[in-house]
């Protein structure tokens, strides 16, 4: 099927994407219909289906693309070696990455129930391989002695918890900036398990 007169898949693309993120993230997927997406984007209904098969295609492709970001970002930020600086440079960039993607990171765990279940699958699996990024390291940290963790999968899950829960609080302008929660937030990570 040929694209609409005037557009440009590169640039038009790009917009179905980002509104279809900012909508879902503010109303929920199943509050959203086509229809809405193409009006945020200035185009007609059935010109969006030259960009994206359906909405479940638009809603699994935000949630791959976030996880592929996150898990290469850290690939990109993993200072290797020491594991106690392994996990204060995790907590900084796991703060860091995810404060600047609040509506991906609202969708990518409040929209997990709207996947179907290929997509669904597909999706967890890449949410379970940066779940193991913590879990390496603590079970590192523990075995050379500088940690202290009964539970590696559960200290894992507790702390991406407790540092994706600074999305529902923080907002730019207040009582700390940036740097100061992620230090803060490091030293508390440490701290959990004794480092």
């Amino acid at each position: 099927m040929a694209r609409p007169s005037g557009s440009d898949a590169g640039v038009t693309g790009p917009r179905v994407r980002q509104a279809a993120e900012r909508l879902f993230a503010r109303h929920g997927y199943a509050a959203v219909s086509m229809r809405q997406i193409a009006a945020e984007v200035g185009i007609g209904a059935g010109a969006l289906y030259h960009y994206t098969p359906d909405k479940q295609a638009l809603l699994a492709g935000l949630m791959r693309d976030h996880m592929t970001e996150v898990l290469a970002g850290w690939a990109a930020a993993d200072p290797g070696g020491d594991p106690v600086a392994r996990l204060d440079a995790f907590a900084r960039f796991h703060i860091r990455f995810h404060l600047d993607r609040p509506d991906a990171v609202f969708i990518a765990y409040m929209e997990l129930r709207s996947l179907e279940p290929a997509n669904f699958a597909e999706i967890e699996r890449l949410r379970r391989e940066y779940e193991a990024v913590p879990q390496d390291i603590l079970r590192a940290g523990a075995a050379s002695g500088a940690m202290r963790v009964p539970d590696v999968k559960l200290a894992g899950m507790a702390l991406i918890a407790m540092l994706t829960g600074v999305n529902t609080w923080f907002r730019e302008g207040g009582r700390l900036d940036r740097g100061a929660v992620e230090r803060i937030y490091a030293g508390m990570a440490r701290g959990m398990v004794g480092a």
